[in-house]
């Protein structure tokens, strides 16, 4: 994920969780350890379309649905699958073998973040920073035929602060990118969670 998102993603968990609407530039550069100009950057299109507005060193999100609907257009998802194979087990027995720093995404992350599915699934997204530990427990199957129903995507370094799953907002986000026919169900679901809590 680009440094751009990770900001882009800790504005819309504080302003959605905590209600956090303000935030000051730099502030965000120190937490991230990024520069200034990486932060002015991460601000540019969303200032053009008016879901943030930036005055002085402050900004303030205007527009939390515009800001969560950019980053899912703009997010690349399979730059970031490192690993993906086919796993001849059902989807909660491969949840339950991922090894403790996996990172559940997508319906998994839904599924543990809310308790419940609105929908069955058959594939696993996780977020790990290498796969040699789901590579050792879930080999990589040599039968072409077999389609993949486990992805590993890369983690970004800031990731593993919000828990066991991804954020609601970086859920929907990934949700958006995926073409499983039950990605829809999901993604309303979710929208409800993320605007009516």
């Amino acid at each position: 994920m680009t440094k751009k998102e990770t900001i882009w993603r800790f504005v819309l968990h504080e302003a959605l969780t905590k209600r956090t609407l303000t935030f000051t530039q730099k502030k965000i550069a120190e937490r991230f350890a990024y520069s200034t100009s990486t932060v002015f950057n991460a601000l540019k299109i969303p200032r053009k379309l008016g879901a943030v507005e930036v005055t002085g060193r402050f900004f303030r999100l205007r527009d939390a649905e515009k800001l969560l609907l950019l980053w899912a257009t703009q997010r690349n998802l399979e730059r970031d699958i490192i690993y993906k194979t086919h796993v001849d087990l059902p989807v909660k027995k491969i949840e339950s073998g991922m090894p403790a720093d996996a990172i559940f995404g997508a319906f998994s992350a839904y599924r543990f973040a809310h308790g419940d599915a609105p929908a069955d699934y058959s594939v696993v997204y996780v977020y790990a920073q290498n796969t040699d530990k789901i590579a050792q427990r879930f080999p990589l199957q040599k039968a072409k035929k077999a389609t993949p129903n486990l992805y590993v995507l890369k983690s970004d370094a800031h990731l593993a602060s919000f828990g066991k799953t991804t954020p609601d907002v970086q859920t929907f986000v990934d949700l958006w990118n995926m073409s499983e026919w039950y990605a829809k169900d999901f993604l309303e679901a979710l929208k409800l969670k993320i605007f009516t809590h």
